[in-house]
């Protein structure tokens, strides 16, 4: 049977693989791109519409949420048996006959109880099955797999007006600056040139142009932030992105020569009235640095607020008075307020670690970017320090009126570049 859908004259099996789990950069090593895949989906298309059900499900299925699911099920399920994933999770219950693709009843049940969104992916494989117009192996072709692994609606079914994504298919990406401020005096942000580079590399892999700026006082952010606000090239490019890397207190960073600058004041210079270039596009904001102003210093790791003493009554921001009262923007903060943020002397910074793998993993899949962000606060949640006494929850806010969705690049991610066959 496998030899009648893969072989060295056919390979359209293993690019209709590679396309529906969103390895898009693989295609072109077979001859494919993502668009001739689509162009003959309808046509030899050979994964049916239950398996694409069963994997876009897999995928949504967080790791929270598969430890739910377990427990709901625990009367269905062996006694003893460890299930690591969701998709294995899903083979179990094939295998004891409690799911098929005439009867997914089961599935039905536990995401109205675990995650109703969830039920939208099962709902348009039964309408898809039960529509008489539709070829049963081709209907999700037929649906219009979209990036994130949600279905568009089928015929006749009610229209429902999605949310649009912003535009980002302009011949240049955006800018994308980095201040990386290491040096504090007597002291170093030891690890944080490795946050700078694997940022450099990330976001030069996603088409931004990067532009990197080292120990800078606060005048000289500052003086940085209006040179960037009249760059007259923001026209001709479909957003904007700065990340910064340095000590901080409550709603603001730190100069090398530790005078706070104010994140607002910051972002401020590119509201559309004083960057008209950059009206209407997503203008988004990464900021590793303390919050508060307590200092920890765990082994191997540490905070990164202010060595000075300062004072612990100062009077905190809150996040939402950090951004500008206008849309467009993102802000990416590596802690809540109040708190302090880690760094690996060696490794980099947890939030920055976390971000970079986050976006090589999930924008080949389409994820939007509060996607991607919510699983970069999975991830640094799940770290600690090694005393195992220090935690960290990083803390986005937005005011973003689209999704803003990376384009996939065509080449692998840079984690996988030297990996790749």
């Amino acid at each position: 049977m496998a030899q009648e859908y893969l072989n060295a004259e056919d390979t359209f099996l293993l690019a209709e693989l590679l396309y529906r789990i969103r390895c898009h950069s693989l295609l072109k090593k077979i001859g494919y791109t993502k668009e001739k895949v689509q162009e003959h989906l309808s046509e030899k298309g050979r994964i049916s519409p239950y398996r694409q059900m069963l994997y876009e499900l897999a995928e949504n299925i967080t790791s929270d949420m598969l430890k739910e699911i377990i427990f709901l099920l625990q009367n269905h399920l062996p006694k003893g048996w460890i299930i690591p994933s969701a998709l294995d999770l899903l083979t179990l219950l094939e295998k004891q006959g409690l799911l098929t693709t005439d009867n997914v009843k089961i599935l039905e049940e536990v995401c109205m109880t675990v995650s109703p969104d969830l039920l939208e992916t099962i709902n348009c494989y039964k309408k898809g099955k039960d529509n008489k117009k539709t070829n049963f192996t081709q209907s999700f072709s037929e649906l219009n797999l979209e990036l994130r692994g949600e279905f568009s609606n089928v015929e006749n079914e009610p229209k429902t007006e999605r949310l649009r994504s912003y535009k980002m298919d302009g011949p240049h990406r955006g800018f994308c600056l980095i201040i990386n401020n290491v040096n504090f005096g007597s002291s170093q942000r030891m690890g944080s040139y490795k946050d700078a580079e694997q940022l450099e590399r990330v976001f030069t892999w996603l088409g931004l142009d990067v532009r990197t700026r080292t120990n800078l006082t606060s005048g000289e952010i500052i003086n940085l932030m209006e040179t960037w606000q009249h760059e007259q090239d923001h026209k001709d490019r479909n957003c904007f992105i700065c990340c910064i890397l340095s000590h901080g207190k409550s709603g603001a960073i730190f100069g090398t020569d530790y005078r706070p600058v104010s994140i607002r004041m910051l972002m401020s210079h590119f509201t559309a009235k004083q960057c008209p270039q950059l009206a209407a596009k997503p203008k988004l904001f990464f900021i590793q640095a303390c919050q508060g102003d307590k200092i920890q210093d765990p082994v191997y790791v540490y905070s990164d607020g202010p060595t000075p003493d300062l004072s612990s009554m100062q009077e905190r921001v809150s996040l939402s008075e950090s951004i500008p009262e206008e849309a467009d923007f993102l802000l990416g903060m590596a802690t809540v307020d109040g708190c302090v943020s880690f760094r690996h002397v060696q490794e980099g910074s947890w939030y920055i670690q976390a971000l970079c793998s986050k976006l090589q993993l999930l924008v080949p899949r389409g994820e939007d970017i509060l996607s991607i962000l919510t699983q970069v606060n999975e991830d640094v949640a799940r770290r600690e320090s090694p005393s195992g006494e220090k935690k960290q929850m990083p803390q986005p806010a937005y005011t973003l009126r689209r999704k803003f969705i990376f384009p996939i690049p065509m080449s692998p991610p840079p984690s996988e570049q030297h990996q790749c066959f």
